[in-house]
């Protein structure tokens, strides 16, 4: 709504769903040209340019037909590029149980949890030009109601997996008219985590919109400061408001870069020494808990946020009404999976049910083909390297790749009984576990200060690495709470 006087833009509000206090919205323009607000743009035009191969599979694979914003940011990886088109091809161009249109409503349902326009807008387009129906773009309430049945699904996989149970999954494919079989199911669970995962990327990487921002066409929402008073009572905001500063309590980056350095030999050198028993890394795990964790990160300068929410100031508008057709339930979000002071939940064992032994044969057998590309860019983004860090040559990353990865399954309630966590909090600095969670948690709040704070004298190909680990990490924990619940239906 408006008040005063002056534009729009100066005078717009969006009321807090925990307080129901007015909120400030300020206007966002891009804040760079070329793909992504966060990297030069000529760093990724260097990249596209001397890779022939990112053109090649782009004509083969790309579902919209050319060099999209996500893919000349990915193309840094070409390697990593390659096993995420096809498998995102497959998906949503190939044989499967789903309808071409379905496919992409129920993309544009999961990237709404996160406010994603970007994709939003993407796969309206291709919803249209697969022949979908106009109407539905009007809102859920004009799609059909066996669509719709997905909305708790996509809510829970979205914010809190591990709250998934195979009752959700009988809800699903119980006997009746809009009732869905389990490879349609496991077509559109893997479509949800999918998308939900590419959000995290999209606003980790600073991924601008594409063409003119201005378009009538795209979706026009306001960035919001997301920050309120009463997110302090809800964990919602950065833990100490010098994260805000131009510092960001970030340590010199040479001492840095040096620090790490040291911690990856250090831990190397125990590992070679010492061999821990289960109970005992449970132990440690039980422990370190409670300093695994921080406060997620909130933007709390407005001017701060990425772009991706373009707004014509000369319409009055109510701020993310375009998006929010597509959203039911939208105050929902993520929650600690330990939260302090609460009863907490049981933790999801990896070794109970692992993506390698029970999750790929149970996606390979209901939805052909896709358990295999799935597995491939997994191991892909987990054993990509160039063997450097920063400006350092000849390094073994795998420990702190290993970290990454784990950290994100450990924010999502799953833990390792062979990992010792203490890895994590030597090698992820504090504000690296704030853009970690963050980008997997809340990703619409990720900003440019957030993506600089950390690693500063590292090159933004290992940054792009860093968000291509923690989106397969974040869509590996969505998948196994999901195949899991069908299990349990199963069996």
């Amino acid at each position: 709504m408006n008040r005063g006087g002056g534009s729009p833009c100066a005078a717009s509000y969006l009321r807090c769903a925990h307080c129901r206090k007015d909120k400030r919205i300020r206007e966002s323009r891009p804040l760079t040209r070329g793909p992504s607000a966060f990297i030069p743009e000529k760093e990724v035009v260097h990249a596209n340019t001397v890779d022939e191969q990112t053109h090649l599979l782009v004509e083969e694979y790309s579902t919209s037909g050319r060099l999209d914003n996500v893919t000349q940011v990915m193309s840094l990886h070409a390697q990593y590029l390659e096993s995420f088109l096809r498998s995102q091809f497959l998906m949503l161009r190939m044989d499967g149980a789903l309808p071409l249109p379905h496919r992409h409503y129920i993309a544009i349902m999961a990237a709404a949890r996160h406010q994603c326009s970007y994709l939003i807008n993407m796969h309206v387009d291709e919803f249209l030009k697969t022949g979908g129906i106009a109407e539905w773009l009007n809102g859920l309430e004009y799609v059909p109601q066996r669509l719709k049945n997905l909305n708790e699904i996509n809510k829970l996989l979205a914010h809190r997996p591990w709250l998934i149970t195979k009752e959700h999954i009988q809800k699903l494919v119980r006997t009746g008219e809009n009732s869905w079989s389990l490879p349609e199911l496991v077509h559109a669970v893997v479509l949800l985590t999918h998308c939900h995962a590419l959000t995290s990327f999209v606003f980790g990487s600073g991924i601008n919109p594409e063409g003119d921002p201005d378009v009538s066409n795209q979706l026009r929402l306001a960035s919001v400061n997301s920050f309120c008073a009463c997110d302090l009572a809800n964990d919602n905001n950065i833990e100490n408001t010098s994260h805000t500063g131009s510092n960001f309590g970030i340590v010199d980056c040479l001492s840095e870069l040096e620090a790490l350095m040291e911690r990856m030999e250090s831990l190397r050198e125990e590992r070679g020494d010492e061999e821990a028993s289960q109970e005992e890394m449970t132990t440690r795990f039980e422990k370190k808990k409670e300093s695994l964790f921080v406060v997620s990160g909130a933007a709390s300068d407005p001017e701060d946020r990425p772009p991706f929410f373009p707004f014509d100031c000369g319409e009055d508008m109510t701020v993310t009404a375009d998006v929010s057709r597509y959203v039911e339930d939208p105050g929902f979000g993520y929650e600690d999976f330990a939260r302090r002071g609460k009863e907490h939940l049981p933790t999801f064992r990896a070794q109970d049910y692992t993506w390698e032994n029970h999750g790929f044969s149970l996606v390979n057998r209901l939805y052909s083909d896709i358990g295999q590309l799935l597995d491939e860019k997994f191991r892909t983004v987990y054993s990509l390297t160039c063997s450097t860090l920063a400006s350092c040559g000849a390094v073994d990353t795998t420990t702190l790749r290993r970290a990454l990865f784990n950290y994100v399954h450990c924010i999502f309630g799953i833990r390792y009984d062979d990992y010792d966590y203490g890895e994590v909090n030597q090698l992820l600095e504090r504000s690296l576990k704030v853009y970690i969670k963050t980008v997997a948690c809340y990703p619409e709040r990720t900003t440019k200060r957030m993506y600089d704070s950390y690693w500063q004298q590292f090159k933004h190909s290992e940054k792009v690495h860093v968000n291509l680990l923690l989106m397969e990490a974040r869509m590996q924990a969505e998948l196994l709470y999901a195949l899991r619940a069908i299990t349990w239906h199963l069996t």
